[in-house]
This record gives structure tokens, sequence and C-alpha cells, in this order.
């Protein structure tokens, strides 16, 4: 390009005299030489641009994969620009349950650090205002959307804003627990079974005995009980690997991931999700998930969501596998909770749980009595579900649509019981 502009030049000029000829060409030669270098510089620059950009997508898609993301031939914008939207192949939006796109906030050149990590946010596509917020490095919050509430919204806040309140609740007879929570802050709404867990003490000590204890109740250990939930759920994976499918597992009340380290570490899923209303017990499962290695070089995609299981923020029928550990006893709206499990569960997809039987929490249910004049608290002040004995729990799975041939229960020791159902 810059030789035919100098040729050009050059017969311009030849009728001028050659005094005139020579300081002209020089300036002329010069000027294009400097238009040249500038093309050439834009040039560059624009390549570079062009890589960076490319590399950035690349960077985006690899992130998005071990998010679970899938792109949708559904135009959208992201930054501005044109693309499509990527939504994520299992969550969704906790009441309307319709997918949620992923959009990652922030630069992502330079690498990925585990311990920096990157912002994301989840939209659903008919109501944009609701957008929910996570980090790579933390985890998914669908518990409630970062956007989306008015002032006017009649919203009670969870004790497990307060990390102070719900650490000093932890220490208070259960009866009393309501009360002072009332009584420190108005705006609080304290349900025991989900707010015992937010406290940070109990994070803390939930691996370092507390878990472990549960033997006494009959439980298997957290090996066994593993290693009996893989079992179970084999043949549905078995299948899933013969017709070259993916195989999602969910570890619901998860706590510190005691099991959703080993699910992710057996490299038998293709993605695990783990699942805790406790956003302290997050902390904690991602804090020892950092701590193994064995993780980081696993491929099964491994996920933390922060959510309520009884409003379970995944698509109908997208789960293959279905955990639940000394969890159902934990839950304030059991009915509900099953009947979303029953929902998210792929047809002939298995679900594996153990829970307490109300036996064990005798004493602790007496006392309960006694401070509430000699009659039983309502259930939502409980401290926990006291099931009576196995057949309660079957007709509370029936209740929520599980087949009866598809439903046993195993009572294990005095107050243990293991639950295997198939929808």
């Amino acid at each position: 390009m810059v030789l035919p502009a100098r040729v050009a030049i050059f017969a311009a000029v030849l009728s001028q005299s050659s005094t005139a000829f020579v300081p002209r060409l020089s300036r002329a030669v010069t000027a294009i030489e400097r238009s040249a270098a500038t093309i050439s510089d834009d040039l560059i620059d624009g390549s570079l641009d062009k890589h960076k950009e490319l590399e950035r997508q690349r960077l985006k898609q690899s992130l998005l994969g071990r998010l679970g993301g899938s792109s949708l031939p559904s135009g959208g914008t992201e930054g501005g620009s044109e693309s499509n939207v990527v939504f994520d192949s299992i969550l969704a939006d906790p009441l309307t349950k319709e997918p949620l796109s992923v959009y990652v906030k922030g630069p992502i050149l330079g690498g990925i650090s585990p311990r920096s990590g990157l912002s994301i946010d989840l939209r659903a596509s008919s109501d944009s205002d609701r957008a929910f917020q996570g980090r790579t490095n933390t985890y998914i919050n669908l518990l409630e959307p970062a956007s989306g509430l008015t002032e006017s919204d009649d919203v009670k806040t969870a004790v497990s804003s307060s990390p102070f309140l719900s650490s000093l609740l932890t220490l208070a007879p259960p009866p009393l627990r309501p009360i002072i929570a009332n009584v420190t802050r108005s705006d609080v709404e304290y349900i025991p079974m989900r707010d015992l867990f937010t406290s940070p003490s109990v994070s803390f000590a939930y691996e370092r005995g507390w878990r472990q204890g549960f033997v006494a109740g009959g439980f298997p250990g957290a090996d066994e009980e593993f290693e009996l939930a893989k079992t179970y759920f084999a043949p549905v994976i078995e299948q899933n690997r013969a017709n070259d499918n993916d195989s999602v597992l969910v570890d619901m009340s998860c706590a510190t991931g005691l099991f959703a380290r080993r699910f992710t570490k057996s490299d038998e899923y293709s993605r695990v999700i783990a699942c805790d209303y406790s956003d302290s017990m997050l902390t904690e499962a991602r804090r020892r998930i950092r701590g193994d290695s064995e993780i980081t070089s696993s491929p099964t995609k491994l996920d933390l969501v922060r959510c309520d299981v009884a409003n379970i923020p995944m698509r109908s029928g997208s789960i293959d596998a279905f955990h639940a550990g000394a969890a159902m006893h934990c839950w304030p709206e059991i009915e509900s909770s099953l009947e979303e499990i029953h929902r998210v569960l792929v047809p002939g997809g298995r679900y594996f749980a153990t829970t307490f039987l109300g036996n064990y929490f005798s004493n602790l249910a007496a006392t309960e009595r006694a401070a509430n004049g000699g009659v039983d608290l309502e259930s939502n002040i409980q401290a926990f579900q006291y099931f009576p004995n196995e057949e309660y729990l079957r007709d509370l799975l029936l209740g929520a649509g599980f087949e009866k041939d598809k439903v046993s229960l195993e009572r294990v020791g005095r107050a243990c019981v293991i639950i295997r159902c198939e929808k």
C-alpha cells in the first residue's frame, strides 16, 4: 500500500523544478511513512484487541462451562454488545422456575484466581429486575434476589443476617430463642429448625465433633453413608453413561460439604450442586474445598448454592441423584420440601436421605413442652421435626408424589432412618 502511493507522488511532482522537487518529495514521503506507521499500529492494535476479545470469550466460555452453562439460540446483550444468552443448564428462579441466564462481571483476562474468583449475575428472562448474584470463589445466592425488592415490600430479615445474634441464639434454650430474637430485633424472623445452623459457631463445630456424634442415634459414618448413597445412585449414573448423558447430583443441606466433597472426588458425576440455607455453612464448605487438592483435579463441576429446600432453584426434571444427609428433621416446611425434590428429579431419578426420628430429641421436646405450659409447640417454632415413626415418613413421601412401591425406609439403630425413593 505504501509503494504505489510513493510512485503517484513522484509522478505528480516531475513537472516541478528540481530545486522544489527534492524537499517536497522528502516531506511527502515522510508524511506517507508516518501515515503507514499509524495504519500499521492500528492494525496491530486491532489485532491485539481482537486477540484479547477472543481470549476473553474463551475464558468466559470455560468459566461458564464450569458453572454448567449452555448457550441457547436466543438473542441477548452483554456489556452493550449482541451475543447469545448463556443459560445455566440446571439452575432456575426459585419462584418462577424459569431458566437463569448467566453474566460474568468484571475483567477475566490474566487468569482466574481460585481465591479472588469472579462475580456473576443470574437473571430470569421474563423479569430482568430479579437478579441473583454470586462469586465463583464463594457461592451463588439463589435464596433471595439482589434486586427486585422495593421499600414497600414487607419482608422480615432472616436471623442469619446477624452472625452475632445467630451465635447468641445458639446458646439460648430452644423455647426462648424466638422471644430473644423478636426482642433483640423486631424485624427478624427466627425459625429454629432453619436458623440454628446459620451460626458460625455451629459451622465451625460441624466436622469437629458435632456430626460425628450422630452415631449415637444409629447413623452410619460419613464414609459408609456416602458408599450407600453412591451404590443406590449407581444404576441411574450407569445408564446415563451408557447413553453418553451427563449426570447431575444435588447434595441438599450440604452443611460444610462433608458429602459434597466425597461425591465430587468420586468422579462419578458430571456436576455436583451443594446447597444450604446457611451462609456460614457454605463459607466453611468453600474453605474446606479449597484445601482439598483432589477436588481441584476432578473433572466434576462443583457449585455451591445458597437456597431454601422448600423453593429449590432448579428446573423441573433436571436432577438425576438427590442426597440429603441428616437433614429432613431440620426442614420447617417438610411437605413443600419433599414435593420440590420430587419435582426436580428426572423420571427414574433417585432420592437418598438419612434423618432422625423424634425419639432422639425426646428430652428436648419435653423441655419445649414444659416451657409452653405442657402443650406441644407449633412445628414452626420447634427446634426440629419430631418424626414419630417410619410410617409417618412414608406418608410424607407418598404425599410428595413418590409411588408406594418405589419408596423404601430402613431403620438403623435407635433413631436413624435411611430413605430410598425413585421417581
